[in-house]
């Protein structure tokens, strides 16, 4: 049967291949969110925590996420592939574990995605009803915002990358004015305290590790975008190194800011009280320095940041579905492509519907829950998104190992340095991460006990990969052609 027009599962290169290394760094920091992260990520970790650690911890994150890119851009000059990580663990790894990994990563990159929606939810719906009156049910918006997701899914690649430039450099802007204020207005007066290396010798520091950490989450994505990239060789690694770096950089300084705003003693000693918990803590310097006008434009960029993360991440996942499908992992038809500009609208479309359902669901369970708005904030953001940074973390471990099993038969010129050492060190911080994420993660839940949602978020993306494991054996038995294909790419028969 011949392909129609919306079912090509290959798109001529001149069509998909559009991306040069700024829009797809661009894209992986829009994933990472930074007025996001600075507003409610790093504030949250210091109210949690009661640690000013939290801008060194940033530090050494992103000198461990580096030190793995140095393998990750490596193996992307030889693999690409828009399935990434499934890929690398299939040609490193074998293929059983490249399904395994697979599965991760489509639960890890869906948690991701869906989990933002609760905040974003929370964020409109409360925007709506204190400016204009409007009682609005969180998931309303949330369902908008998917129709508008699904839309630029389908779309030209590079369109959303214009989008997400403009949002991120917004969001890098409205920070910067924030961390300017901060440094001429301290609290308590100006300190370093909180980026010396002194500090990661404190108690809590894993905790502070396992904060940290979510704030990268999508800094590996630049593979993903492999086969839409103008350059693949070259634009993989650029994207990747100079994402972490500006990341890293940015966040370090920002959440140091943050610590002047607020006090490093009120922060370890008098303590945080639940009133300015989290955001507040931004918002109320906003607020105090700058006027209520300001606060206002900076809840609206609070909610264009998440907007940013929402279609990233889509982006993501409609990737991952496209390659499994055009591997015969998944139904074939994930893989259909648009005709003009190469989008791979089955596997955004699926996404989106995913994200109906999984909302849906929220929106039932909350209808008249004691926990009131803060439900979806609570429940869906803090429960999903916590548990893909789990997931995603896994995935860069087991790349790590894929980067050195890729390599040993075939050095392939590349020096031992990028091709072992990097991936030793990196595998090992991230192990280290890894196992303080589990141990900590009735904290990254605001638990005081561990609770069954403490041992069955994280079931959730590590049940996957062995259940595509076996998914992978099972095809090999039943249709070898199609195993053969497994993280290298091919096209479905029709």
């Amino acid at each position: 049967m011949s392909a129609s027009p919306d079912l090509l599962t290959a798109a001529p290169a001149a069509t998909r291949r559009r991306l040069g290394a700024p829009a797809i760094t661009m894209m992986i920091i829009a994933a990472s969110a930074p007025l996001t992260v600075i507003a409610g990520g790093a504030t949250t970790a210091y109210s949690v925590t009661g640690s000013v650690a939290i801008p060194i911890a940033y530090v050494v994150l992103a000198i461990a996420l580096a030190t793995f890119a140095v393998g990750y851009a490596a193996m992307s000059r030889f693999v690409t592939n828009a399935g990434a990580f499934s890929a690398y663990a299939a040609q490193g790894l074998g293929r059983p574990v490249g399904v395994g990994a697979a599965l991760i990563a489509l639960v890890s990159y869906n948690c991701m995605q869906i989990g933002i929606y609760g905040m974003f939810g929370f964020q409109v719906s409360t925007l709506l009803a204190e400016k204009l009156g409007w009682d609005v049910p969180w998931w309303i918006p949330v369902l908008v915002c998917i129709a508008v997701v699904a839309v630029m899914g389908v779309n030209r690649v590079d369109l959303s990358a214009r989008v997400l430039g403009l949002f991120v450099l917004l969001e890098f802007a409205a920070v910067l004015v924030f961390d300017i204020a901060a440094f001429a207005n301290p609290a308590e007066g100006f300190t370093a305290r909180p980026i010396s290396p002194a500090e990661l010798f404190t108690p809590g520091i894993g905790a502070v590790l396992v904060f940290g950490i979510a704030a990268f989450m999508g800094f590996e994505s630049a593979a993903i975008y492999g086969e839409e990239a103008k350059d693949p060789k070259r634009t993989v690694a650029r994207a990747t190194f100079s994402a972490v770096l500006i990341i890293g950089a940015f966040y370090a300084l920002s959440s140091w800011a943050l610590a002047l705003a607020v006090g490093s003693d009120k922060i370890t000693g008098s303590g945080i009280t639940p009133e300015e918990a989290g955001p507040p803590l931004f918002f109320g310097f906003i607020g105090a320095q700058f006027g209520s006008l300001m606060v206002d434009l900076m809840s609206v960029l609070f909610i264009t940041s998440l907007f940013a993360a929402l279609v990233s991440f889509h982006n993501a996942v409609a990737r991952y579905l496209f390659s499994l499908g055009r591997e015969r992992v998944l139904p074939g038809r994930l893989a259909a492509l648009r005709r003009r500009h190469g989008a791979p609208w089955a596997g955004s479309l699926t996404q989106s519907a995913i994200a109906v359902v999984v909302v849906l669901v929220f929106a039932a369970f909350g209808a008249g829950s004691e926990l009131g708005p803060l439900f979806p904030v609570v429940t869906l953001f803090s429960w999903l998104t916590n548990t893909g940074a789990l997931g995603l973390v896994l995935l860069m471990f087991v790349v790590a190992l894929a980067v050195i099993g890729f390599f040993r038969r075939d050095a392939r010129d590349v020096g031992a340095g990028s091709r072992l050492i990097a991936p030793v060190v990196a595998g090992a911080a991230l192990f280290i991460v890894l196992v303080l994420i589990l141990v900590n993660f009735n904290v990254l839940l605001d638990q005081d006990e561990p609770t069954a949602a403490t041992f069955v978020l994280p079931a959730l993306v590590i049940v996957p990969g062995f259940a595509g494991i076996a998914w992978a054996l099972r095809i090999r038995r039943t249709d070898p052609a199609a195993y053969e294909q497994i993280g290298r790419g091919g096209s479905v028969a029709e």
